[in-house]
């Protein structure tokens, strides 16, 4: 047999493209005639809480390892290309309270029946480490999303993007990329990703696939400024506006997604500006710290499982609520469960409220015998390291705490990751997370420090 290896004529499109759902989100209600009830099944409408399965494990280079999951009560997994998860994951056994932690989803909205999340391993990570160890089909996770103001347009007419991507930031991207590849429809995608090393690209083999197979699409490779071997053929050296150039000289005129350390970022944003991009068009997801772009999030997860279960009701749909505690998590590993339950604020960092004080009564405190520091119209009492924190009516509590010393751990600060859930045994707060704690969580009276403000003297449980 003889494999013919001329070219392919470049196929007819339509212009731009369309996510699947994008016409049944505009298509009247009341109009059940049209065919736009299976594709509102699909729709990205909301986060809501779910429980879903590990069915498949599989590496990749760079530290990196993605899994499977399908949803526990077999509905497809309504998400935009670029969305996030906050995921609980029982590290430390079944029995004891699980962490959060946030993952991009790196699979397709076009196959909503499973999807991924991919992992690098951080040497110092709570969660990473324990998943890339302990995390094994048949395991259920309870889960809270899709989330995230990081994603695709519904229907872009133009469709011209640069993805620029730094390490493990390549994971939303490949689920935009993979998105687009999937839909018919002109589209123009230039991806530049750095890592550190030749062997550290994870989705090589794939994106290669996906340049020979679509012409939309073209990849370039970067190594940053640790050593570039003499056998790599790839761009060199460290993000810079001459290198974005090089890839996209068209660059002002494309819609700009970029995911990275919050360094990669800031630089890539500086160099976009110098080129003309207007910063309209530029998009990006930080993995933490002070740049993370907080208030595009707020209106979308701020109540998250509240809204999903009105829009379900309004819908006339029924989704089945997670258990509270799900008996089919992972069996504890004895190495695990001893391991003390302890805030910490580096790496993967846990979190903790401990359970059994939700029991404490407060009467029997005594906070006006608490060291007081601060300066501000609200009193914050720690119980656990007896202080009163003073905060004014628009400082988020968790700073202030930590400047007093107060430890409470943390790792994002912005609401998305759940490390600092406390307490909160009396008070009001004004919180504004990105999917970080649950609905019953907050009935509980947990809150998120990193991403409240004070409403009214408040007592807390740190």
């Amino acid at each position: 047999m003889t494999i013919s290896t001329s070219s392919r004529p470049e196929p007819q499109r339509i212009r731009g493209f369309e996510m699947p759902w994008n016409r049944a989100l505009h298509a009247p209600v009341s109009a059940p005639e049209q065919a736009a009830g299976a594709t509102r099944a699909l729709g990205p409408w909301l986060p809501q809480e779910f429980a879903a399965e590990c069915v498949e494990v599989y590496p990749h280079s760079g530290g990196m390892m993605t899994f499977v999951f399908r949803r526990v009560d077999g509905a497809p997994l309504a998400f935009r290309p670029g969305q996030y998860l906050n995921i609980l994951f029982p590290v430390h056994g079944a029995d004891a309270e699980p962490v959060d932690r946030s993952y991009s989803i790196s699979s397709s909205p076009t196959q909503p029946w499973t999807f991924d999340i991919t992992v690098k391993r951080d040497a110092d990570g709570l969660v990473s480490g324990w998943a890339h160890d302990q995390l094994h089909p048949g395991d259920v996770l309870e889960m809270l999303g899709p989330v995230g103001a990081f994603h695709l347009p519904d229907a872009d007419r133009r469709a011209r993007y640069l993805f620029l991507a730094a390490g493990a930031g390549i994971t939303p991207l490949m689920s935009m990329v993979r998105t687009v590849h999937r839909l018919p429809g002109r589209a123009d995608i230039k991806l530049l990703y750095h890592a550190a090393s030749p062997d550290g690209f994870a989705f090589s083999r794939e994106l290669e696939w996906l340049v020979t197979m679509d012409s939309r699409i073209k990849v370039f490779y970067a190594l940053g400024n640790r050593g570039t071997p003499a056998s790599w053929s790839g761009m060199s050296g460290r993000l810079t506006a001459a290198m974005i150039d090089e890839v996209a000289p068209d660059a002002p005129g494309r819609q700009i997604y970029a995911c990275g350390p919050e360094g990669y970022l800031n630089a890539a944003e500086q160099f976009l500006l110098e080129l003309g991009v207007d910063d309209t068009s530029i998009h990006m997801e930080f993995f933490s710290g002070d740049g993370q772009t907080e208030a595009e999030y707020r209106d979308e997860v701020t109540r998250a499982g509240e809204v999903a279960e009105e829009v379900a009701a309004a819908e006339g749909r029924q989704f089945a609520a997670p258990p509270d505690r799900l008996d089919m998590f992972i069996k504890p590993d004895p190495a695990i469960v001893d391991i003390p339950h302890t805030a910490a604020s580096s790496g993967d960092s846990a979190h903790g409220a401990v359970e059994a004080a939700d029991t404490k009564d407060t009467r029997a405190l005594d906070v006006e015998s608490f060291t007081t520091v601060g300066e501000g119209e609200h009193r914050v009492s720690f119980t656990r390291s007896q202080l009163n924190v003073l905060v004014t009516a628009d400082e988020p509590i968790l700073p202030a705490a930590q400047r007093a010393g107060v430890r409470i751990g943390m790792n994002c600060q912005q609401g998305m990751c759940g490390s600092c859930k406390s307490l909160k045994l009396e008070g009001d707060v004004d919180m504004k997370h990105q999917g970080g704690i649950r609905t019953r969580e907050i009935d509980a009276g947990k809150f998120l420090p990193c991403c409240s403000t004070a409403r009214s003297d408040l007592i807390v449980d740190a």
